[in-house]
């Protein structure tokens, strides 16, 4: 008979790449006590976790086109890639945040929406003369729209102090105006989780990990995990 114990977690999915409007934030599912998930939802229900369970960390959108990131997984707990900015051509896409709208569509093209429970939507691009871009969503506001001439900022992301100290993670990437070239690449997605103090936890070969202590918690960074990847507890 396999044993569970009590777990909190912070999964966080991997960004969208930018174009002319700004990538989103990974999606972003907290249930450490008194926090917050993203879009503005709060704190998950409580879980226990026992046995061999599926652990992925999803890679940011590829840089030189509109991606969307790769989704992060703790055993039934998903949350959804960022959505791509959109481009000129091209639409911003949908996920865990959602992309930021480009300038190419008068009066300028809307941001793309996030998930409830893990982001908030892209900001719109501005049809206008000099065309600025929308900023992509982040976990805890929408992305600004395009005005004037500033592009849009990235809506901000969401801090968690589920290793001890307050870190804020899953902000949305910043529009990049009317240039034809795309932006960079996504931010690689992260998995946080902590077990009582002693429970035994192991993980497969691929599985790039740290781990830490805070208070009667054992805490553990996967920064690297692919699809067949797992962590046993227990």
């Amino acid at each position: 008979m396999t044993t569970a114990f009590p777990a909190q977690y912070l999964v966080i999915a991997g960004g969208g790449s930018g174009a002319t409007g700004g990538g989103g934030a990974g999606g972003y599912r907290c249930n450490v006590t008194g926090e917050s998930s993203g879009g503005g939802a709060s704190a998950e229900s409580p879980i226990l976790a026992g046995g061999t369970l599926t652990i992925t960390v999803g890679a940011g959108g590829a840089a030189g086109a509109s991606n969307n990131g790769g989704n992060s997984v703790f055993a039934s707990i998903t949350s959804l890639g960022g959505g791509g900015g959109g481009g000129n051509p091209g639409s911003p896409s949908s996920g865990g945040s959602g992309g930021g709208g480009n300038y190419g569509r008068s009066p300028g093209e809307p941001g793309a929406a996030g998930t409830a429970g893990q982001g908030y939507a892209g900001g719109s691009g501005n049809g206008s003369i000099p065309y600025p871009s929308g900023g992509g969503g982040g976990a805890g506001a929408v992305g600004a729209n395009g005005s004037g001439s500033s592009n849009g900022n990235g809506g901000v992301g969401v801090a968690s102090s589920i290793t001890g100290s307050s870190v804020t993670r899953a902000g949305g990437g910043g529009g990049g105006g009317s240039e034809l070239a795309n932006g960079g690449s996504g931010g690689s997605g992260v998995v946080i989780f902590r077990v009582p103090n002693g429970t035994p936890v192991s993980f497969s070969p691929g599985v790039t990990s740290s781990s830490g202590v805070t208070g009667n918690w054992d805490f553990y960074t996967v920064t690297a995990a692919g699809p067949t990847d797992t962590v046993t507890i227990g």
